[in-house]
């Protein structure tokens, strides 16, 4: 490791007041984007698992900030030589651990022209392109997998965020006036209770967590043979906590478990929801996508009936991390519980559009559309199936 006065300094690092200059810019951004051409196109000469030690990549760089700018060429050889070898290469061949992910050449030009233009996208006045095209891309999204019409889409980083959101409208469809009254110290409310099977993801337990609801309130119902959650025990365990005076919330279906990629018998959840007036969210993060092919349509059944439904394209459509697509035909129940416009965000056009920052707890909104918009539009939908059922074929 060098110190700083051997490390080449920036150019303009004495007394500039501007941004890189645009040539310099431009050379230095060849160079990257010549290392990930050449690294997309040869990942597997990497290995998968990193092959340093803990604590080895922070040994390897200064201890302190520098003082001075350094040269850009300096910075890309640490790039290069320190923190890529650092790296779980998950874009490599031979890996095959977790979940699916599958970034694509146009998803990395997305997010590429989405990190230069830097919109915040929090109302549609800030950045209505922004705004739109989300629309427009999840609503083409739905259509590739035979959602029905009445479900709007958001984009939220993660499934996990998205399933808390989801539970978040769950509570404020039960509790109309939580966000008033809050939950804490109320006599009237003997208990709230949220269902998952046995496989569930453990996103689902931090989500109960996070809203307050208590880990105890999330109750885990046993799996089949196939690792699938038995609906009639769903039922049971209703009907026994609506005898003890609790109120159940919410039932959390997945359609492909993170261990086991097994898809709960949603036909028969939503069925019980129905009756039961319960919030039934559907976590399809790691399959949903399949039901782009017509031979794997079922892997999304039931799901009409679904009050909320998770797919990840960052996981399975060629878009790169992160990008989860929410979808919901009551999104006005999400709006109900986070909508909330302080006097510097009103605009004049407000009752005509849709402000992305209604729909979450964030304001700041990044234009994570554009890459699913550009892998949607390059590849084409024969061209993605077709890709997914090579995918299913070599499984």
């Amino acid at each position: 490791m060098s110190d700083e006065s051997t490390r080449p300094r920036s150019p303009d690092a004495e007394g500039s007041l501007g941004d890189m200059d645009a040539e310099a810019f431009n050379r230095h951004a060849r160079r990257a984007l010549d290392w990930v051409a050449d690294y997309l196109g040869h990942s597997e000469r990497y290995p998968v698992m990193t092959q340093v030690q803990p604590g080895d990549v922070r040994a390897a760089l200064p201890a302190e900030p520098p003082e001075h700018g350094e040269d850009f060429d300096a910075i890309l050889d640490d790039f290069e030589q320190i923190i890529t070898p650092g790296l779980t290469h998950w874009n490599h061949p031979g890996f095959f651990a977790y979940f699916a992910i599958s970034g694509s050449a146009p998803g990395v030009i997305g997010e590429l022209l989405a990190a230069a233009l830097n919109v915040q996208a929090m109302l549609w006045r800030t950045s209505p392109a922004a705004t739109e095209l989300e629309g427009l891309t999840l609503d083409w999204l739905r259509q590739l997998v035979r959602l029905p019409e009445g479900f709007e889409g958001v984009i939220y980083d993660t499934a996990s965020v998205a399933t808390i959101h989801a539970l978040a409208a769950a509570r404020e469809a039960a509790v109309p006036d939580v966000r008033e009254r809050g939950l804490a110290g109320r006599a009237d409310l003997s208990g709230l209770r949220v269902y998952c099977s046995e496989q569930a993801h453990s996103s689902v337990d931090k989500a109960v967590m996070l809203l307050d609801l208590g880990h105890g309130a999330l109750r885990k119902i046993a799996v089949d043979a196939d690792f699938r959650m038995r609906a009639e025990h769903l039922a049971g365990a209703i009907a026994e906590d609506r005898e003890a005076g609790h109120l159940p919330i919410a039932v959390v279906a997945t359609a492909g478990t993170t261990a086991t990629t097994s898809v709960d018998p949603v036909p028969a959840i939503a069925r019980i929801c129905a009756a039961e007036r319960i919030w039934l969210h559907v976590d399809a993060a790691y399959a949903g996508v399949a039901a782009m092919v017509p031979s794997c349509a079922h892997v999304l059944d039931g799901c009409e009936g679904a009050d909320s439904v998770v797919i990840n394209p960052h996981k399975w459509l060629f878009t790169p991390f992160d990008l989860s697509a929410l979808f919901s035909p009551r999104m006005d129940v999400v709006r109900a519980a986070f909508s909330l416009t302080p006097e510097y965000l009103r605009t004049p056009e407000a009752g005509d559009v849709q402000n992305l920052m209604d729909t979450g707890f964030q304001l700041g909104r990044r234009f994570r559309a554009l890459k699913l918009w550009m892998v949607l539009r390059h590849f084409g939908a024969e061209g993605i199936r077709r890709r997914l059922s090579e995918h299913m074929r070599l499984a």
